[in-house]
């Protein structure tokens, strides 16, 4: 049975709570989203994606490993790379290797559109939400379930998020806390 790929996302990141938030931004905007947090289950889906949305850290290995194997798998899909490490060469190689895009974490929500919508159809300009996150609302939500996930440890959630304890503190010191 032929799958509808207009709308269909393929998010590969090792963080499962950027992802699980990621996901439901887009649904928001009425793409089908799948998520995978290890690129080897991502290559053995049977699913047609239109769009791969690629972190390009994944724990110790590079998803620069995999693009060829992702292109060659949806030779149609347009590849983006996320990453919270940009550089000069990662960039290069990353584009060498098929992708059609980099950006860089923390995620600018409609960049990642407007990288999505060329090719599907999505108008960031009319179509937007007027509710929609802004870069330092998704990430107040990220760091905000990842505080919840260690029970409200500050020295564990930064060390989850890879930033400093006193960095955590800050932010959090600058938004009371809420709850959901």
């Amino acid at each position: 049975m032929p799958q509808d790929t207009q709308h269909d996302i393929a998010l590969l990141d090792d963080d499962q709570v950027f992802v699980a938030t990621l996901q439901r931004r887009l649904q928001q905007y009425g793409f089908k989203v799948a998520a995978f947090h290890q690129a080897m289950d991502l290559l053995n889906s049977d699913k047609t994606f239109s769009h791969l949305v690629l972190d390009l850290n994944l724990g110790t290995e590079s998803v620069l490993t995999y693009l060829q194997d992702c292109r060659d798998r949806w030779p149609e899909a347009k590849l983006v790379i996320l990453t919270g490490y940009g550089s000069i060469a990662t960039t290069v190689a990353a584009l060498k290797r098929g992708a059609d895009d980099y950006l860089t974490k923390p995620l600018n929500f409609k960049e990642l559109l407007s990288a999505l919508g060329a090719e599907s159809g999505v108008s960031t300009a009319e179509e937007v939400p007027t509710a929609a996150m802004t870069p330092a609302q998704l990430e107040w939500e990220h760091i905000q379930q990842t505080l919840l996930r260690n029970d409200g440890n500050i020295s564990a959630t930064a060390r989850e998020l890879k930033l400093h304890r006193r960095t955590l503190q800050r932010k959090l010191l600058k938004r009371p806390v809420f709850n959901s």
